[in-house]
């Protein structure tokens, strides 16, 4: 019996109402209903995993997410992540963490992964990590793109938070299942995974409905469509 998730997703609606917050959901008829799924995001900002477990919202479905250890071990979200059986990430014991994450998968349970391990300060998709692949691979399950775009405006890495900002719009973009053939490395096909998400995240950017306020506003936009943020290159220096 699920007794945490479902009134932690019930206070979160409740915020984005009283924040006004204009979150559009496309492509969600691409998470199964039933049945095990890797869900691999982009990562923008420290919120992303709550808007991208609302995409799996119209499929009844609940994520779990992998995140690293650290927020299980704080007072305050530790209770929380294990209530909502979340899977911790211990960089010094990885093996662990991917069998967890399998034995979930086996179980039927849709796995919520960000394969660029860290936010992107870009603003645009990492090299990703090859883990998202292989837990499909190995758990027999879809591996599924997603994007998240307009968290960070609330609350991204070296930025202030500002978590009572009204009327952001966020924008979730769900992609077709990638096939995982057999004999192709996990690193080709994660190479496959880079570019769907690449994609959804263009399409995202593009569809925004929102601009900078002003000069000053405009760190929340890659350098490629006029922002300040860091280029790739010096964002991963």
């Amino acid at each position: 019996m699920e007794l945490v998730y479902p009134p932690v997703i019930a206070l979160a609606k409740t915020m984005f109402r009283v924040l006004d917050l204009k979150i559009e959901v496309d492509g969600a008829e691409h998470i199964p209903r039933e049945g095990g799924a890797v869900l691999a995001s982009n990562h923008v900002s420290y919120l992303d995993f709550i808007f991208c477990g609302l995409a799996a919202q119209p499929a009844k479905r609940l994520v779990r997410f992998m995140a690293k250890k650290a927020v299980f071990d704080h007072r305050i979200s530790g209770p929380l992540m294990r209530g909502m059986r979340h899977i911790p990430v211990d960089r010094d014991a990885g093996a662990a963490s991917f069998r967890e994450a399998t034995t979930a998968l086996k179980d039927g349970e849709v796995v919520g992964v960000f394969p660029e391990a860290t936010i992107s300060e870009s603003f645009t998709v990492k090299e990703l990590k090859s883990g998202a692949v292989r837990l499909a691979r190995t758990g027999k399950v879809p591996l599924i793109p997603m994007v998240v775009w307009g968290p960070h405006r609330l609350w991204t890495k070296g930025r202030p938070k500002e978590l009572t900002k009204r009327h952001v719009p966020v924008l979730i973009k769900v992609g077709e299942a990638i096939e995982i053939p057999k004999g192709v490395s996990p690193d080709a096909i994660s190479a496959t995974l880079k570019e769907r998400l690449s994609g959804l995240l263009d399409a995202a950017q593009q569809a925004y409905p929102d601009q900078p306020a002003g000069p000053d506003d405009r760190w929340w936009l890659p350098a490629h469509l006029g922002g300040t943020a860091p280029l790739p290159e010096a964002a991963a220096v």
